[in-house]
């Protein structure tokens, strides 16, 4: 491979530099001579054909596997001859035909290039420049030259070489059978046209028929020439992009016999896992290779074949329809050409030689009829068998001459005569003074020059009698287009190659596949497609990982991570969700994310909503037991204004803690904890101002503690809650102002969840106001604690100091579970806190009150209330207090009298001792107390 790179774009420019060189320093001395003589003539086999313009063609009418020094061998190839009377039929039909090139006639110099690179050189030199014996230069060394276009080579790489040079001279060039995606070039081959697509196409279409069958995995095999060379790369570059599929190897067949190679290329083969196999070669390395695959008995492959071998009568027989049979092989468009099967019909020999088909005329009638003339001609090898008489019946015979049912290359002949016929007529119907020429002169038809006839054979453009339209793009190739055959294997033991679709360049510049799979015969046993694959398809839903060291057809399937999707197969990435959507459990679809939330509907939603009311409703019924028994002592003593006004609040928080549940509103993040910080401190101001009466007036029972009560009134008492409540607003206010807490939907939790919840804002404001709380709970358990010994049954400061130690407990505990609990369970903790510290001061100061109340009514009287220091015995107006002697008198008798002028309102008040401090101590809580 490497050697024929180097020749073809390296060694060879070389030489034609060289030659063009040396030609540019001999000239000169040739046009120096009037006279120039040629030194030696090649022995070139052909035909030809006089006329007023001549038509060059180059043909395979002969071949051998060893190339002799001469021009021409020993064997006959039936299906190049019938080229080459393709081309002299299209002449003789363009002669005839009086709209096509009036007046003037078609010649043609056809020769023979024997298979040989050489040989083929060689004619085409000659068809270029001539083969005259002598050639006389005038002053302007100018002449017509012999041929004013080429139809042929067959062979690419012949082409390659030919068109290399007469490309120099602007010579048109059509080739029928070369399809080196090479060719294309304009730029190293300004003259080259054909009439058959390039490989480039013949590529694409055989990676249409992969993708239109799933074979993603496939073996290539090709010729080692420009042919096959050419065509692995287009493979290489153009399978992966274009259908998503790899080649599990490429093998080079090689030219001549070599078993070991051949023995190789069949292993490598068996033992791939690919069970479709391309070949773009030549028919002789198809028979050699197929040697080789019978031996060894390699069965159960998809064969699909290239133009050059998909119409070879000798690999289409039940001896190899075993391991061939439903091969699927591009061919080149069939034609109808009219006429052709007469014209070959009409053949004879000349057996005196000096017709214009020569030898090839005889070779061919030998061969047909497998005879010899005696003696044979000069330079063919004597052959046995019966004489020829040149009267036999060519219709008759079982010539493959006359197989004109497929008409493949010789349409293409066809067409390419008529491109060059049509193109020289439009240069002889150029008007003078219009021509596309310096000037706008016209090309003159005693002076043509090739140059002028390219010109016009770029703008050609005619359809055929068979509904074909001709013409060349910029690269000189025609508008492409292949018929997709089977070869199918009849039951009575017959082959047939049938149609069964084509490939062409459709309006949009893709290529356009049509197949009828029902006509399709499958050499397998469940008559379906084979199934080639090196990695299982990938379903939606994960990604295609490659597997190191191998093609990219060879993968692993990996899940999408979560979170990322593939909705096709074979996906080589997965793709990302959209922010508010999840991958679904299949990751083949973007679902939207699970929104959470403290909702109502849920159980713990439930749970703490019917705990909130049930707490509201506990309130409530306390409420109504303190409105109905507010004239009872045991309501009285416990300062029943502050008492109702703490159920109130107390009610508050209750009910604000169902602001925590439901979806996240702008106004419920905005109300939830204003409306939760106003309760509770209004609640524990409620218990302060209590705790601290009760110490004042505890204090002013002592000596000199009196003063103090004047700051306890009931004025007082509400304005020291209405002061500390109004503090707690206005940092709300303030919060609310500067930070207000909004919803926000948090994806940081969960992956796959939106968790809706209120975002504080002002973390500082947040901090505040939990302080500011705590502040006022803290004071409130300090004072209780510091009164807890008052009187045994009087017990208010015991019950202030316990619910006060549940209440900074629970915060005391919020704090950590608040900041580490995610989402609705942040807000379901601070509902379970409101909810335990209401309960606590609910039931810590109101349910033993109403214990006494409800159930044990006797002990609800000022006796039982104020203790065992008096007896109280109670007349109209009148309350008698006698005093019990004990050991600590005068301090009883401080607390009894204290507690009294708590308890009794307008009430008329009898003692017996120490009526001044009686005195003293009642006008300064009541001035309207009554003494006697």
């Amino acid at each position: 491979v490497d050697l024929m790179l180097l020749y073809t774009f390296f060694i060879k420019p070389l030489l034609l530099r060289v030659f063009i060189l040396c030609s540019s320093f001999l000239l000169p001395v040739l046009t120096s001579l009037s006279l120039c003589k040629l030194r030696q003539r090649f022995h070139l086999n052909g035909m030809y054909k006089p006329g007023d313009v001549v038509l060059g063609g180059l043909f395979e009418v002969h071949y051998t596997s060893v190339f002799p020094e001469l021009s021409f061998t020993s064997d006959f190839d039936p299906p190049g001859f019938r080229h080459a009377i393709s081309m002299a039929f299209a002449i003789d039909e363009i002669n005839k035909n009086s709209m096509l090139l009036p007046n003037i006639t078609l010649g043609y110099n056809l020769y023979d290039n024997c298979a040989s690179l050489g040989i083929g050189f060689r004619a085409s030199l000659s068809l270029a420049s001539g083969q005259e014996e002598k050639f006389v230069f005038n002053e302007v060394c100018a002449g017509a030259p012999p041929v004013l276009g080429i139809v042929g080579d067959v062979y690419s790489t012949f082409t390659i070489a030919m068109s290399s040079v007469t490309g120099l001279y602007k010579l048109p060039i059509v080739s029928y059978f070369a399809t080196c995606s090479c060719l294309s070039d304009r730029q190293r081959f300004p003259s080259f046209f054909r009439t058959i697509p390039s490989d480039t196409f013949q590529v694409r279409a055989m990676i249409q028929i992969l993708k239109h069958f799933g074979w993603t995995w496939a073996g290539l095999l090709i010729s080692d020439d420009d042919y096959g060379l050419h065509a692995a790369r287009s493979f290489q570059s153009d399978l992966g992009p274009a259908g998503g599929g790899c080649l599990a190897y490429t093998e080079i067949l090689p030219w001549g016999n070599n078993p070991g190679e051949l023995r190789r290329i069949v292993d490598v083969m068996k033992k791939s896992t690919a069970r479709v196999v391309i070949v773009f070669a030549h028919e002789s390395h198809m028979i050699e290779l197929m040697e080789e695959v019978v031996r060894q008995n390699v069965t159960g492959l998809q064969w699909i074949a290239s133009e050059a071998w998909t119409t070879v009568a000798v690999l289409q027989t039940p001896h190899l329809m075993p391991y061939l049979g439903g091969t699927l092989s591009i061919a080149i468009r069939r034609g109808e050409i009219p006429g052709l099967r007469e014209f070959m019909l009409n053949i004879k020999p000349d057996l005196n030689h000096n017709n214009t088909s020569g030898n090839n005329m005889v070779r061919f009638w030998e061969y047909t009829f497998q005879c010899r003339f005696a003696p044979p001609p000069a330079g063919w090898v004597e052959a046995g068998g019966p004489l020829c008489t040149g009267k036999e019946d060519l219709g008759s015979a079982e010539s493959e001459l006359l197989n004109v049912s497929e008409f493949r290359p010789e349409y293409n002949v066809y067409k390419a005569v008529y491109a060059l016929a049509y193109a020289l007529h439009e240069l002889l119907q150029c008007e003078p003074g219009r021509g596309p020429f310096s000037g706008n002169s016209c090309a003159s038809f005693q002076r043509q020059e090739p140059w002028q006839l390219l010109h016009y054979l770029q703008k050609v453009n005619f359809t055929t009698s068979f509904g074909d339209e001709v013409s060349f793009d910029g690269n000189g190739d025609a508008l492409p287009i292949y018929d997709i055959m089977n070869w199918q294997w009849l039951p009575d033991g017959r082959v047939e190659v049938k149609n069964v679709g084509e490939v062409k360049k459709s309006a949009s510049g893709g290529e356009e596949l049509i197949v009828d799979e029902n006509k399709i015969f499958w050499n397998f046993k469940p008559k379906k497609p084979p199934h080639s694959v090196c990695s299982e398809s990938c379903p939606p839903g994960t990604r295609r990982a490659r597997k190191k060291g191998e093609p990219e057809c060879c993968f692993d399937c990996i899940l999408c991570s979560e979170g990322k999707i593939s909705n096709k197969s074979d996906s080589t990435e997965c793709i990302s969700c959209p922010e508010d959507f999840w991958s679904s459990p299949q990751r083949d679809l973007c679902v939207p994310k699970k929104t959470e939330f403290l909702s109502y509907h849920e159980p713990l939603g439930i749970c703490l909503t019917a705990t909130s009311l049930l707490g509201t409703f506990i309130c409530a019924v306390v409420l109504a037991i303190f409105t109905h028994h507010r004239s009872t002592p045991m309501v009285r003593a416990n300062n029943s204004e502050l008492s109702f006004l703490l159920l109130v609040s107390l009610k508050l928080c209750f009910l604000c803690s169902l602001l925590f549940i439901g979806h996240p509103r702008l106004w419920t993040c905005q109300l939830r904890h204003a409306a939760f910080g106003i309760s509770f401190v209004l609640c524990v101001s409620c218990i302060l101002v209590k705790t601290m009466v009760v110490l004042a007036v505890f204090k002013a029972s002592k000596p000199g503690g009196g003063a103090s009560l004047k700051w306890f009134g009931a004025v007082q008492q509400r304005g020291t809650v209405l002061v500390l409540t109004s503090v707690q607003a206005a940092i709300c206010t303030a919060w609310l102002v500067s930070a207000s807490p909004v919803p926000h939907k948090n994806t940081q939790y969960h992956n796959d969840k939106i968790v809706y919840e209120c975002v504080v804002g002002s973390t500082i404001g947040f901090a505040v106001l939990l302080g500011y709380i705590g502040l006022l709970a803290l004071l409130s358990f300090l004072l209780a604690f510091l009164a807890r010994n008052l009187p045994d049954n009087f017990n208010e400061a015991k019950l202030i100091t316990f619910s006060m130690l549940i209440f900074c407990a629970v915060w005391v505990a919020f704090v950590p579970a608040y900041i580490s609990s995610p989402g609705k369970y942040a807000d379901a903790v601070e509902v379970f806190a409101i909810l335990a510290s209401s309960f606590g001061l609910l039931l810590a100061l109101f349910g033993p009150k109403c214990y006494i109340i409800l159930l044990r009514p006797e002990r609800n009287t000022k006796k039982a209330i104020m203790g065992r220091c008096f007896t109280l015995i109670m007349t109209d107006k009148c309350v008698l207090f006698q005093l019990k002697i004990n050991r600590n008198i005068d301090k009883c008798f401080r607390i009894t009298s204290l507690m009294l002028c708590v308890l009794l309102d307008n009430l008329t008040i009898s003692v017996k001792t120490k009526p001044q401090i009686w005195c003293t101590l009642v006008t300064q809580l009541n001035p309207n107390f009554q003494f006697h």
